[in-house]
């Protein structure tokens, strides 16, 4: 059977997860340089990352997982996060688990491919994020998709032996489609 592919960009394709995805996840979710950079702190048992992919589906009214994939490599996943139907906003958040593939823009084309699907296929109208400020490339990675600073929580999570601001980010539908514009002009999209 050909693979599941939910939305595709120029060099990503996003798709829902898959249990043969659960060990790739455990690798990542355990890596100690890629957990000082996303809100889980505790080791992750394969008991419980099963219980996490099972679910999935009583959940996905109000979060919707991808995997980030390139060629036929999962590199990473994103999501939609407590989307509210009624406010029409949700709070995004996204890893990129092979090291080899950071700083390449797979982030930033996997980010607008779910802002695009966010905004013109759910109708929501603001998606929200946060960051530790001592993460600079997902900051950046934000910014280029249109998202601005809307806040700084101080000294409010404990990371690596001390504790670090939190810069709190979001993006409007109206805001953002001149970025969608610019990056499907050079994108082919």
């Amino acid at each position: 059977m050909p693979p599941v592919e939910f939305l595709r960009g120029k060099r990503v394709v996003l798709r829902p997860p898959e249990r043969a995805d659960i060990p790739t996840l455990l690798r990542w979710i355990n890596d100690m340089e890629i957990l000082q950079y996303i809100g889980a702190y505790l080791p992750m048992t394969e008991t419980g990352e099963i219980e996490w992919f099972e679910g999935l589906a009583k959940r996905r009214e109000t979060n919707t997982i991808f995997i980030i994939v390139t060629g036929d490599k999962p590199i990473g996943t994103i999501g939609l996060h407590d989307i509210h139907w009624r406010d029409r906003t949700a709070t995004m958040g996204f890893m990129i688990g092979e090291k080899d593939c950071w700083g390449k823009g797979y982030g930033t084309e996997a980010l607008m491919l779910v802002l695009h699907y966010a905004f013109h296929a759910l109708n929501l109208h603001k998606i929200c994020a946060s960051v530790s400020a001592f993460n600079g490339r997902s900051l950046r990675c934000q910014e280029k998709c249109g998202f601005v600073r809307e806040g700084l929580l101080k000294a409010h999570h404990f990371k690596n032996g001390a504790y670090h601001d939190t810069i709190v980010t979001a993006v409007f539908r109206d805001n953002w489609e001149p970025f969608w514009e610019k990056f499907g002009k050079e994108n082919g999209l």
